[in-house]
């Protein structure tokens, strides 16, 4: 099944589906394996320097000569080094979190990279589109990580009315209804995290998968609201104790959450790890081939509007 949209135009890809750009879990295995699939796989170099970003697209690009992206958090103090890298390794599409990208736009698209910032609010959607954005992601707080404070439904439909662009809708997207979902409210793409991190080529530890996909749409919590930066997380005892530490010992708090991701991606540490995943993982049932999943997706993407256009009469 193929869905054309201007996504698919802009970024050379067969499907308007797009991985999320997860630091730690958006490995080169992982993101070739989506690109191969048909969609745009998505380093994640948010834990990453400049160096590991190069040698990270070398992989990857051993592994596919399909479009890609990586994506660029912009609290990472070398966030200037790793778009120079970029640049310079003629990444085709480019993506950032955590912030304003304004002041890096304008150089990468004169290199030839296709600019498509994260976005929580329609005021920087805006933003962005005046500072040259090729596209936006709406991401709703109900995705894994680092999250807004409003949900994908809202989010998405008042970007897409407010900028001329094309939206990728993100959070809690896991499944063929969501998509369609999301294009109702004016989408042109999604974009997911959770539902790839438990797929077949997935590089985090085997206890990772195994807590999304035993998961309800209940078992997450956020994190570090009152340090500034929230972020949804598994709904574990060490979760938990960040959020007792957070009121407590504040300090204390923000220590034990460094290299807690990473601990939990590589390590599988329930006892010290943070789980990111989004609210979708309580639609999540199987671990299934990155292949397997747009499939999946596409096909009850169809359905669902067929299924719709039935229920409607006029």
């Amino acid at each position: 099944m193929i869905v054309k949209t201007r996504v698919t135009e802009l970024l050379g890809i067969e499907h308007p589906i797009l991985m999320g750009g997860m630091a730690w879990a958006g490995t080169p295995t992982l993101a070739a394996a989506v690109s191969e699939a048909g969609g745009l796989g998505i380093i994640g170099s948010g834990a990453m320097k400049p160096d590991d970003l190069r040698k990270a697209i070398s992989e990857l690009r051993q592994k596919t000569n399909k479009p890609f992206g990586v994506n660029i958090i912009l609290v990472s103090p070398w966030v200037d080094d790793l778009v120079k890298a970029c640049i310079e390794e003629k990444v085709p599409v480019v993506t950032f979190g955590a912030g304003n990208p304004t002041k890096y736009i304008r150089e990468l698209k004169e290199n030839g990279a296709k600019v498509i910032p994260v976005v929580a609010s329609d005021s920087l959607a805006k933003m962005v589109e005046r500072a040259g954005a090729d596209a936006v992601i709406a991401e709703g707080m109900e995705s894994g990580g680092h999250i807004g404070e409003v949900t994908t439904f809202v989010l998405v439909n008042k970007v897409s009315r407010s900028v001329n662009i094309p939206v990728i809708a993100a959070g809690g997207i896991a499944d063929g209804r969501g998509m369609a979902a999301a294009f109702a409210l004016g989408a042109e793409a999604i974009q997911m995290g959770t539902r790839f991190v438990a797929s077949v080529e997935s590089d985090v530890h085997p206890v990772y998968k195994e807590k999304i996909v035993k998961a309800s749409i209940r078992d997450t919590v956020v994190t570090g609201a009152k340090l500034g930066h929230p972020a949804r997380v598994l709904r574990t005892p060490f979760s938990r104790k960040i959020q007792e530490m957070e009121f407590e010992n504040p300090m204390q708090a923000e220590e034990m959450l460094v290299g807690s991701l990473r601990r939990a991606v590589v390590e599988g540490d329930l006892e010290r790890g943070s789980f990111m995943v989004g609210q979708s993982a309580g639609l999540i049932d199987e671990i299934k081939p990155v292949k397997q999943i747009i499939e999946d997706i596409l096909k009850e993407f169809k359905e669902t509007v067929e299924k719709l256009g039935g229920y409607i009469k006029w």
